[in-house]
This record gives structure tokens, sequence and C-alpha cells, in this order.
């Protein structure tokens, strides 16, 4: 049974691609609520949930974990993006509150608020160290960028769709993605032929206002698919008192020291879904001892 954002995930019948679809307009939707986001800023998280919801699809495990780390000189400053193998996604913004008037096209400039900047891709699969791999982004749309490190990082050619449609009251109206993969043995043909329906391609939000389905666009890019899997994506935040408690005695037991006497008290504000955690003085002294 699909919940309202759901990730899909399979190969064509004739096994010349697997692909991932999801709709993460709940996932989207509660970043921007969390967060306050403006529209463009909205558009660029929203873009960058999406695709590393997909990639977390890709994990073996659920317990492994996908980022994706944004940082350029535009306004928006950067984006960090995690998912798991298990659906949970969650990220945030440099700067939550950028206005930019729309690009040449009518569209939210998201490329403007991103800037000249570089994307980081790191995977903690439980080894001792984590993989990691950096590329410049090229255009700073995000669905693209993402394409480029999977052929430059992965040497795994792609096709990467992301949208995100923010409604007049800043609310997500729509938002999705679609990657499409060629498989080591894929036929000539059938990847010209992706590539001339890609060409004809307008937007993947357009299909979703339409009311057609991930599937459904899915099909019209590949015909016949078989689905092997459907899962539930969503917004969650494993933000703990007790990170918290870590984060401040990684502040040193001087500066601890300082915070209880001067201030008396401490919050700490997760930067991915905003709770606040509140630690008293007795709470602090605590901590100091423990260190």
């Amino acid at each position: 049974m699909k919940t309202k954002d759901y990730m899909i995930r399979g190969i064509d019948k004739e096994r010349n691609f697997r692909f991932f679809g999801t709709n993460t307009k709940e996932l989207v939707n509660t970043a921007c609520i969390n967060h306050g986001l403006t529209p463009v800023a909205a558009a660029a998280l929203g873009r960058t949930l999406t695709g590393v919801a997909m990639m977390g699809s890709m994990l073996k495990r659920d317990e492994d974990r996908v980022s994706i780390i944004i940082k350029g000189d535009g306004p928006l400053g950067g984006i960090i993006a995690e998912s798991n193998g298990a659906g949970d996604v969650k990220g945030y913004v440099y700067n939550p509150h950028v206005d930019l008037p729309l690009n040449e096209f009518g569209k939210l400039d998201v490329a403007g608020a991103v800037g000249n900047a570089n994307m980081t891709v790191m995977k903690d699969l439980g080894l001792k160290e984590p993989y990691s791999g950096q590329v410049p982004m090229l255009s700073g749309e995000i669905a693209e960028d993402i394409s480029f490190y999977f052929a430059v990082s992965e040497q795994t050619n792609s096709v990467v769709m992301l949208g995100v449609l923010v409604d007049v009251d800043y609310s997500i109206r729509q938002a999705g993605g679609i990657i499409i993969q060629v498989l080591p043995d894929a036929d000539d043909d059938a990847i010209t032929q992706l590539e001339k329906k890609i060409k004809g391609f307008k937007s993947l939000t357009a299909c979703l206002e339409k009311g057609q389905s991930i599937e459904y666009v899915l099909e019209n890019l590949l015909g016949e698919i078989e689905i092997m899997d459907t899962t539930e994506v969503r917004f969650n935040c494993d933000c703990s008192k007790e990170r918290m408690e870590r984060a401040l005695i990684s502040v040193g037991k001087k500066d601890l020291e300082e915070i209880a006497k001067e201030d008396e008290k401490a919050e700490l504000v997760c930067p991915f879904c905003s709770n606040k955690y509140q630690f008293t003085k007795e709470e602090l002294e605590e901590l100091i001892e423990q260190i």
C-alpha cells in the first residue's frame, strides 16, 4: 500500500535500465515548515532532499547513510541533505530566507542562489572510513549536478529529474524525482530512444500537476517496467538531547564552564529539524563533571 510519499525502484522489461522514482511532496513540505523557507530556498532544498532520498534507496542496509553537501558562493550559502537506507531523510540550507527574482525563463533561480559551488557525496557504509566523492557543480540546478556526480565518481550514465513546485502560500504543491541509470549490457538503440524522449520531456512537476504518477512517467520513458520494491520516504530527524549533550561536551570544559557561569543555561537548536533543546545550569555542571 502506497503512502503519500513513496519510493519505487525497478528495471524496464528489456533489462536496459534500472530506475528509482519518488514522490516527496509531504517530505519537502515538512522541511519548508521546519525552516520557514522562501520559494527559491524551498526549491533548492527540496530538489536535494529528493535526490538524496533516491540515493538512499541505493544503499544495501537500512542503517547505511548517504549525504549531499553543497557549498557555494551564492546567497544560499550551502545545502546539506542526508538519507538512510530506510527512507528517513533530513536536510537544511544555510540561508533559509534568501530571496531572488525569477530567472530569465520565469523559474525560481536555484542556480543563482547556489552560485559557483562544489558538491560532495558522502556514504557511511559501516566501514572504518566513509566514502567521499566531490565534483564541481556545472549548472547549480541540482539534478544535472547529481547526474554529473554519477558519471564522474561512479562511472554510471544517469538521467536525473528533480522537481519542486511551490504554491503561492509557500506550501509545496508538487515534489518528486526520477533517476534512470544505464545497465552494463544496455542496447544502444534503447539508449538512443531514451535520449530522444528525454530531449522532448518538459517538466516532472508539470506531469505531477496533471495527476500523472511517477510510474506513469517512467512507463512513458521506458516502456513496460517491473517495479521491484515500493517503500515509504519521510522527513525524519534522529536528533535527541543525548546528541546535543555530546555537542556541548565537544565545546570543551573551559568554554562550558564559562557558559554555566555567565549564562546559567544553554539552548541548542538542531539545524536539520529546528527542534530546541534546553539545558539548565545544573545539567551543564553535570556535563562539566563528565569531561
